[in-house]
């Protein structure tokens, strides 16, 4: 996907890939505005606290910390959202500050679909994928496990490209 092209890292989205980037940008920006819940598991995960053991410490730490890194994880899904082509796909060049930023909005859309997906550290994937596909292949899982494999596989070619 991604290829390294001399200070850029390039990749061509078909029209479905851009809707697909477009949709999951969003719902992250939305999570960080209006969704922002510190109830919400997702939130959670995208804002451990710093000291779990002492929620004092974390509340104090959070109190300052929270706002700036709220923004920047705006930023970098406004990033990808940027520098997304129209609806009709197309290609992305992005120099290396801008591939940081849709690797931070990468990750972020992974932690909060893996959240949501109840996906735990050492899950295999293509496991949860076809059981899901053996349950019913038409459902809303199989199309966010898929969705969730290829936002990985985008992440990794990008990583790649960036330190080629």
């Amino acid at each position: 996907m991604f290829r390294r092209q001399g200070e850029y890292c390039v990749a061509t989205f078909a029209t479905d890939e851009v809707r697909v980037l477009r949709k999951v940008a969003g719902e992250v920006v939305g999570l960080l505005t209006d969704g922002f819940d510190h109830d919400d598991p997702v939130v959670g995960r995208l804002f451990p606290d710093a000291y779990p053991d002492e929620p004092t410490e974390s509340a104090e730490f959070r109190l300052y910390t929270e706002g700036d890194l709220k923004t920047a994880k705006i930023d970098q899904a406004g990033a990808v959202l940027a520098a997304l082509p129209d609806a009709s796909g197309g290609e992305v060049r992005l120099d290396g500050e801008a591939a940081e930023a849709w690797l931070r909005a990468l990750n972020d859309a992974r932690l909060a679909m893996g959240v949501r997906l109840d996906l735990k550290d050492g899950t295999d994937l293509g496991e949860e994928l076809d059981d899901a596909v053996l349950q019913d292949p038409t459902s809303s899982r199989v199309f966010q496990l898929s969705v969730y494999a290829y936002l990985g596989y985008l992440q990794e070619s990008l990583l790649n490209a960036l330190i080629d």
